[in-house]
């Protein structure tokens, strides 16, 4: 390995022990004097110090770099308790691991801000900025915690198809793909296999998946690819499901909170743990037309009236009980009104969460097809499913990036995709 240690295993308490580092320039500051270069790699950033006038006089030529050079650096932890960190590096050898040979197309640093799309199209680089490196630092703990934590509540990681026959939610909003001879989608949803998966005995199962959907939307909430946490739970509710996703989205936070504190601060960002609330749609409606919004019953909630609930109940809020026609044609009816056991999740003022109690009478499934106006004839090896046992069940997905988003405080979901896909990017 070219080296022994990250920036961030390093502390004062180390002073005197020969270490061997590799990464990025992030900076160089020269004095009369004295020479820092400021190393970084994924794990933060460390100072190296040269001083003039001494044995040391060579190696202060080396540090001489263009900012973003990829270095490996041999040196002496020193304890300075006026340095930020308690401590720094006393060079002994750099060496410069490939010299650069296009000039670097933005100031990682921050100090000169770039479009954002000038940062997509140079993702490679982007990913250098300290934020940008917080931001998916974050998710990696967002992505671990939700699988560690149903994990050890019994729930079994799955894979799906990105790959199906049909639409999984009866939308219009699908990707075709040739497949072979014949038609084929990129999946919107892993919904009708995860059911499977449940009426097949496997009780409680979990994924992390791409999802794909063909709107064309320019907003800053949409990807056409985005990655979605799901859950699905046999011999359960809805409210049981509500249960496990409130209980999750908190323990997320906590982790982020826990392990990310750098991050955050790198990002500006105050994170709490917060009081999950409940509201029904039907009362929701009352209360925000009590607040002079324009919405009726049997309305959909704009981004508008999103940020409104947040304003009213706080940053975690479950709307539950919304109308039939609102909701995809699996949700679970509730007998004799128009509402079916389905909710939302909103976290600080956006949707980040739906899910509901599964529709898994066949009967029941067929008409509610039909009053969406779609074919139970597509949808027939589904359907027959629930004709061989299927127990009741519930469930829900979280969508990462847009999760991400309101952790981080990053105002465009571009922001929290590795490589985004909307509209109009395919590259890189």
């Amino acid at each position: 390995m070219l080296r022994s240690h990250y920036a961030g295993e390093l502390n004062a308490g180390m002073s005197g022990k020969e270490v061997t580092l590799a990464g990025w320039v992030h900076e160089v500051r020269e004095t009369s004097k004295i020479t820092f270069l400021i190393l970084r790699d994924r794990t933060g950033l460390v100072q190296i110090i040269g001083k003039k006038g001494n044995a040391e006089d060579k190696i202060i030529k080396q540090m001489s770099l263009p900012k973003e050079s990829v270095i490996a650096v041999k040196g002496i932890v020193q304890e300075n308790k006026e340095a930020k960190k308690g401590f720094e590096i006393i060079p002994i050898e750099i060496t410069n691991l490939n010299p650069l040979s296009a000039p670097i197309p933005f100031e990682v640093t921050g100090k000169v801000p770039a479009d954002i799309d000038v940062r997509l199209n140079n993702r490679c680089i982007d990913l250098r900025r300290l934020e940008t490196k917080s931001i998916f630092s974050i998710e990696a703990t967002v992505l671990q915690s939700f699988i560690n934590y149903l994990a050890e509540m019994g729930f079994q990681q799955i894979r799906t198809p990105s790959i199906i026959g049909e639409s999984s939610e009866g939308g219009s909003d699908l990707f075709p793909v040739q497949y072979f001879e014949k038609n084929a989608f990129l999946a919107q949803s892993p919904q009708l296999y995860k059911q499977l998966a449940i009426i097949g005995g496997m009780d409680k199962v979990i994924m992390i998946m791409p999802v794909f959907r063909a709107e064309k939307s320019n907003t800053v909430f949409h990807l056409a690819e985005s990655t979605q946490m799901d859950v699905e739970m046999g011999f359960a509710n809805a409210e049981d499901a509500m249960d496990v996703l409130s209980n999750t989205v908190v323990h997320i936070i906590k982790e982020v909170i826990k392990k990310n504190g750098e991050d955050l601060e790198n990002l500006k960002t105050d994170l709490k743990v917060p009081n999950v609330k409940k509201v029904t749609y039907t009362d929701l409606i009352k209360v925000l037309q009590k607040k002079g919004h324009k919405i009726e019953f049997g309305h959909d909630i704009s981004r508008e009236h999103e940020e409104a609930i947040a304003e009213i109940y706080g940053d975690a809020v479950l709307v539950t009980k919304f109308p039939k026609a609102l909701r995809a044609f699996y949700s679970m009816p509730i007998e004799g009104t128009e509402l079916c056991d389905s909710y939302d999740f909103i976290y600080k003022g956006l949707e980040i969460s739906s899910g509901s109690q599964r529709i898994n009478k066949p009967d029941v499934l067929i008409k509610s097809l039909e009053s969406k106006g779609l074919n139970p004839k597509d949808f027939e090896s589904y359907i027959s499913a629930f004709r061989l046992g299927a127990p009741p069940h519930a469930g829900w997905s979280i969508g990462m990036e847009r999760f991400a988003m309101r952790i981080t405080g990053a105002k465009n979901i571009r922001e929290c995709a590795l490589f985004p896909r909307d509209r109009n990017r395919l590259r890189p």
